[in-house]
This record gives structure tokens, sequence and C-alpha cells, in this order.
């Protein structure tokens, strides 16, 4: 069992597989940190305001989660290997809209379709103290409006279903917001390559933890098991 472990070991460590190892890592810490942002928000939803009984709650909190998990194990994967693919297309050097057109694509391919998991997809984390004495509350809560407002610029749903009623509102189109969600991916990934200084440190933190720290590892337990 131990030459196996040792063997495993040099594998993990050897130079010729850290590129596509760094993809198996990135899919590790997109379903590790989808778990841990989207099962306690399920859970306090599911408690404050969902229907039925426990056991239809309790699947509601499984699917939320399973779902948030995946899809950022996807779009990380996606992410990563596009740029490897690139890089390799171009001679081993990045080009500076490599990380953009990566996160174009991985953003229209899993965050496309008009989902309502889709539509709330959130990042947070710890890092704070670029704000120092600013009310972090306060500041979320405006990013929280500002995003919604933004979105209120995709033109609406024209289908007959969603036929306009006074006080109601109406989902945005299904293509345009495909191509809100992809543009959006493209740009934050470009700006985390190349301006991570204007990212809000909790995004910051998430999006460290997901693209830079799923490029090292020490040993085969750092790289499936244990982030670091």
């Amino acid at each position: 069992m131990s030459t196996l472990i040792s063997t495993l070991n040099q594998l993990a460590l050897d130079p010729r597989f850290s590129d596509y190892l760094g993809i198996l890592k990135g899919a590790r810490n997109g379903i590790v940190y989808g778990v841990k942002v989207r099962f306690p928000h399920a859970l306090i939803m599911a408690i404050l305001f969902g229907k039925g009984d426990w056991k239809t709650r309790a699947e509601s909190i499984f699917r939320a989660t399973k779902t948030h998990a995946l899809n950022l194990a996807r779009f990380v994967s996606i992410y990563k290997a596009l740029v490897l693919l690139q890089k390799k297309a171009n001679g081993g050097k990045e080009g500076k809209a490599d990380t953009f057109i990566a996160g174009l694509i991985g953003g229209y391919l899993v965050f496309g379709e008009r989902t309502a998991i889709n539509e709330q997809v959130k990042w947070s984390g710890s890092d704070q103290s670029f704000f120092h004495h600013v009310d972090i509350g306060i500041f979320q809560i405006v990013l929280y409006v500002t995003s919604r407002v933004v979105a209120s610029f995709i033109p609406r749903d024209p289908s007959p279903q969603h036929a306009r009623t006074a006080g109601r509102p109406i989902p945005p189109d299904s293509k345009l917001f495909s191509a809100f969600a992809a543009l959006t991916w493209g740009a934050v990934m470009w700006l985390f390559k190349y301006r991570p200084e204007t990212i809000q440190p909790g995004m910051w933190s998430s999006m460290t933890y997901l693209y830079r720290d799923s490029d090292s590892w020490k040993d085969l337990r750092t790289l499936l098991w244990h982030n670091k």
C-alpha cells in the first residue's frame, strides 16, 4: 500500500501532468466551495421560507447544493481547460485575451441557462481587511442591489406566458440572459487575472481558492483531499 501511495505522489508531482491535474483540483475546489456556500444558504431558506414537510425541504436543500457545487466544478474545469488549450495553441504563451475567452465560453456553457440558481450565483469570502472602517454589511447590500439594477436593463422575455402584468416582474429574455452571463464571466475572469485590485475582497478570496490554489499542491493529499 505504501508503495502505491508513493507512486501516486510521484505522479502528482510530475511536472508533465501538472496542467491537467490543476484542472482536476480546480473541479475539486469548485465542489467543496459550492457546498460550503450553498448548503448553509439553502438550509436557512428552507427553514424560514420552505414549503412542505421536512423531507421535501431536505430534498430541496440537497438539490440546490448539488447544482451549485457541480456548476462551479464544471465552470472551473472548463475555464482552466480552455486557458490551457489556448496556451498550447499559442506555443506555450498565454495571450491577454485568453482568460476573457475562456470565461466567456465557460460562463455561457455553465451559467447561460436562465435558472433561479444561475440568476442568484453569489460569491463570498472572509478577507475584508481592505475596507477597514467601512460597514461591510451595507457595502454588500449595495453590491446586491447594483447587480439587480444592471440586470434590469436586459430586455424581458416576450413569450405570451410572461405577458406583462402590472406590478409583477417578468424574467429576462433567455437568449440575452445567456449573452449577459457569458460576458459577465468573461469580464470577471479577465479582471481577476489582470486587475485583481479592483475586485471586491470577498470575491477575490473566493476566486483565489478556486483558480490559484488549485494550481499548487505538495502531494496526493493536498491535490485531492485538502486544499493546502
